[in-house]
């Protein structure tokens, strides 16, 4: 008991002092996580807004694998990843594997279906509520996307912190195509898995703290985003 105990002191003593390892694997995983869900949401935001308004070959299958990829096991994409990245691979030759850029291409894998799913639902409902008034102002199809889009901004936020929620919780893929080398690519989910193992509960624990503040910071921007949209929509 007493161990545990001095492993909670040591943590906020870590955190409240922002030690020098755990600022730098905070801020590793920050920008590992933002970077893949900035560029999941660029891929993700129209791709999922096309879904919902054109009609093409095709369509039905990519709805249901994106459905299907929110849900991916994110050890078989890291698996991928390492696959595509290792010598061996088509890739190999870029020397990606093992640097923060890996960590961010699996993590952009793992993210670009959900935000695609969750844009896709909520452009859609909305097209559903606009189509004729779009049609009858002699809309296109690019400028009513680009207007849902818009219109649905506090909705498709939510679908972000979503995908961010996902990236900074990951632990396999990343640990798979990083290494979790130390000082290089040493992330908050892998430190803490490795911190345990070693019996440093200090750190693992601040880490853990950290990450769950993170976690209740995004999940209550998320509520107050999706409130803000009821109430203007209200």
């Amino acid at each position: 008991m007493n161990d545990i105990s001095d492993a909670f002191a040591a943590a906020f003593a870590m955190v409240a002092g922002f030690d020098k390892d755990l600022a730098e694997i905070v801020g590793l995983s920050l920008e590992v996580s933002l970077s893949a869900v900035f560029i999941a949401a660029v891929i993700g935001l129209p791709l999922g807004a096309a879904t919902a308004l054109f009609r093409f070959p095709g369509r039905k299958v990519i709805i249901v694998l994106l459905n299907a990829f929110m849900g991916l096991p994110p050890v078989v994409v890291g698996l991928i990843v390492y696959l595509l990245l290792s010598r061996a691979g088509p890739f190999g030759v870029l020397g990606l594997l093992f640097t923060p850029t890996a960590m961010i291409i699996a993590q952009v894998i793992l993210v670009t279906p959900i935000i695609a799913s969750l844009t896709r639902q909520v452009i859609e409902d909305l097209w559903r509520e606009y189509e004729e008034q779009m049609r009858s102002l002699g809309a296109g199809p690019v400028r009513s996307l680009t207007a849902l889009l818009w219109d649905a901004r506090f909705s498709l936020l939510t679908a972000i912190l979503a995908g961010f929620g996902r990236a900074s919780a990951e632990v396999g893929a990343v640990m798979i195509v990083g290494g979790n080398i130390d000082h290089a690519t040493r992330v908050m989910t892998t430190a803490i898995a490795l911190e345990v193992s070693r019996g440093d509960l200090a750190l693992a624990l601040g880490l853990g703290l950290i990450l769950l503040v993170l976690s209740t910071c995004v999940n209550g921007a998320a509520f107050l985003i999706r409130d803000a949209a009821q109430k203007r929509h209200a």
